[in-house]
């Protein structure tokens, strides 16, 4: 049996940033084990930006920040042991670990204490309860991700979404800049559950409608999906007889909800709160097995990486503490106490969040500013020079001025890479700043039709105005 002082469970942001903390809280006997034949977790596939802002101070790419929080690991906190592509099968209220690799087969593990950051997974077909057939091309949106972004497949070339959800709408973008046709993002709900940041640049950026109070009712298709039945629903979420319609399609992505990845946390006997999914906790990230810790994703779904990698800082301190033989709060207080965590809020909009209202001489442009999560209601008077009403700071100005008169954006997509031996591969990359809107087509065509040479390392400039954001 291998002994540890502390065990981390999972390689994502929250992984990395657990085994750093507590190595550099003073406990040196640290384990990382990761499923994956790399680390980074989810980060790997998310190669748009929008990571980085609170953690780094600057906007990054999912695998930019993975390279980033990997590269702390390597500096600060070396001597932390990482075992990869093993797979944790079961742990007990002992913290006695089972695991099993290529390398070693099954082993047994024990640690003083384990932190447990695991992530989250999605809700998929058979959590929705959608009627019909099941035919390929009925899809999570994540996993379309994977094959898009990691291996290179184009999973349709007519796509709907079902929910709006940030994978889901990030992939509705995805999908267009590699050439499918998205007919149309569909949801449930009233609002949108998505970041506005990523309505404005994923939906309406590409003229996708949204539609709300609306959900499929039937999948059709034997071996390949060929259409899908919509239908309005009323307050109860409840299908309306008579409004339904007919969608022509050959894939319907899925992006209907994450659910915090708790399999290991009920065999180990840990307490689950039925509101987030994922294991009480105190103060200090402590389940209610004294030594077992939780953080991100698995302990309940966070909007943002940065937010995770600051509880799994918080969650390594104190696994760190409790081997030292001290504690901030005992694991009875993640039942009599448990951590309040923070619900996301979504305002109810519009179908289109973008107007054109008659003011007089000039028209009225109404948008959602995206540089905060605060999300302000904007109205911009098309007038020389245009003027900003609803900000609540500077910044909100300067950013709707730039919509209306020279909208950017970054371009993320992923390249093909010859390798030494003549086999392709992929890696992210992403345009050298922000471009004119309407060069996004014009740049992801000319990667799309490239190929480079290995190595490369994140940061070259494999293109003009085109650097890698993974490496080989």
């Amino acid at each position: 049996m291998r002994n540890y002082d502390i065990v981390v469970i999972g390689g994502g942001p929250a992984g990395l940033a657990a085994a750093k903390s507590a190595y550099e809280n003073g406990c040196h006997s640290v384990l990382l084990i990761e499923r994956d034949t790399k680390l980074g977790g989810i980060l790997n596939q998310c190669i748009h930006n929008g990571f980085g802002l609170a953690h780094f101070g600057e906007e990054l790419t999912g695998p930019e920040y993975a390279h980033r929080a990997m590269v702390e690991l390597q500096e600060t906190a070396s001597g932390v042991e990482i075992l990869l592509d093993t797979f944790v099968m079961e742990i007990t209220s002992d913290k006695t670990i089972y695991a099993m690799n290529k390398t070693d087969g099954y082993f047994e593990i024990f640690a003083k204490a384990i932190i447990l950051a695991m992530g989250c997974r999605e809700k998929a077909r058979g959590a929705l309860a959608i009627p019909g057939t099941r035919p390929a091309g009925v899809m999570t949106a994540g996993l379309a991700q994977h094959y898009v972004n990691i291996d290179g497949y184009m999973v349709g070339r007519k796509v709907v979404i079902l929910g709006s959800g940030d994978i889901g709408l990030i992939m509705a973008r995805r999908m267009v800049l590699e050439g499918a046709d998205v007919l149309a993002c569909i949801e449930i709900a009233p609002q949108p559950g998505g970041l506005a940041r990523n309505i404005t640049q994923c939906l309406e950026d590409y003229g996708i409608p949204l539609y709300l109070r609306q959900t499929v009712t039937a999948i059709h298709g034997k071996e390949r999906l060929t259409g899908i039945t919509v239908s309005e629903v009323d307050e109860n979420y409840t299908p309306i007889p008579g409004t339904e319609r007919e969608i022509e399609c050959d894939t319907l992505l899925l992006s209907c909800g994450l659910i915090p990845e708790n399999e290991l946390s009920r065999k180990a006997g840990l307490a689950i709160d039925p509101k987030t999914g994922g294991p009480f906790a105190s103060e200090s990230l402590e389940t209610s097995v004294p030594g077992i810790f939780a953080c991100g994703n698995v302990l309940h779904v966070h909007d943002l990486a940065d937010n995770v990698t600051k509880e799994a800082i918080e969650a390594g301190k104190a696994a760190a503490l409790f081997v030292g033989g001290t504690k901030e709060t005992t694991s009875k207080d993640a039942i009599d106490n448990p951590k309040e965590f923070p619900r996301k809020v979504v305002k109810p909009v519009e179908e289109s969040k973008q107007e054109i209202a008659d003011d007089g001489a000039y028209g009225v442009r109404k948008m959602t500013c995206i540089i905060c999560p605060r999300g302000c209601q904007l109205s911009v008077v098309l007038s020389d020079p245009p003027i900003v009403s609803g900000n609540s700071c500077p910044r909100g100005e300067e950013y709707a001025i730039a919509e209306v008169t020279h909208p950017m954006r970054t371009l993320t997509t992923t390249i093909r890479v010859r390798y030494e031996d003549g086999s392709l591969g992929r890696i992210s990359v992403k345009s050298n700043g922000e471009i004119p809107k309407e060069e996004l087509f014009e740049l992801a065509g000319k990667i799309h039709h490239t190929i480079i040479d290995a190595p490369v390392q994140v940061g070259d400039e494999v293109l003009p105005g085109v650097v890698a954001t993974s490496g080989t």
